[in-house]
């Protein structure tokens, strides 16, 4: 009976520590802005923005031209967090491929700055499991700034192409797109044109669409 009890016990505190580990938060500063959607701390570490995707900006290393907007999404977002004391609050998965910490970072005020770049139109929701926690919310930022064709709605607007979506990705391809032709049928999701698919919270396949 002492046994089954202290098994119950030790379940009970890993599954605290456990949720604890994805709501953990801790306030730090901002030591450099890298682009829109990517940040470095005083301590070095390097934290990439959940839940969104901001244009590229200019790499002569890679040989990489800066995306339309590219820049602009880099000042504002210097703008909002350079030097400046953040919140990060970590989801399910807290690195990417790349060794970066994911976050949604926030300002003093409760200010996420995830949804501060996609409410500006200089950055879009790119949906990516399991870190959904502020989908809806995000979301909502994006409708609002496409109907005021801020930043880049501007340039994704009026644009007549159907495209094929993935529900369970939640990521959109172009018809020519050898990967869209892949979607098994309980998955793929028809829409008549990006902005249609980006308001229901699609994202481009980067294989597909370099905007």
């Amino acid at each position: 009976m002492q046994f089954r009890l202290a098994r119950i016990i030790l379940a009970s505190v890993l599954v605290c520590l456990v949720g604890s580990v994805a709501l953990a938060v801790d306030w730090i500063r901002v030591r450099w802005v890298d682009d829109g959607d990517t940040i470095v701390l005083v301590d070095g570490r390097r934290v990439r923005y959940i839940g969104i995707n901001a244009p590229e900006i200019a790499n002569e290393q890679y040989g990489r031209k800066a995306q339309p907007l590219g820049d602009e999404a880099l000042a504002f977002n210097r703008h909002l967090v350079h030097h400046k004391r953040v919140l990060l609050e970590f989801d399910e998965e807290t690195r990417d491929a790349y060794d970066r910490l994911l976050a949604y970072v926030f300002l003093p005020g409760k200010q996420m700055v995830n949804e501060q770049m996609v409410a500006s139109g200089l950055a879009y929701v790119l949906p990516h499991w399991p870190n959904r926690r502020y989908d809806a919310q995000l979301l909502r930022a994006q409708r609002a700034a496409m109907q005021a064709a801020r930043g880049i709605w501007r340039q994704w607007k009026g644009i007549d192409q159907a495209v094929i979506g993935n529900r369970r990705s939640r990521r959109f391809h172009a018809d020519s797109c050898p990967n869209g032709s892949k979607i098994s049928a309980r998955n793929r999701i028809r829409f008549n044109s990006p902005w249609e698919a980006f308001w229901e919270g699609y994202a481009p396949a980067k294989e597909c669409f370099q905007k």
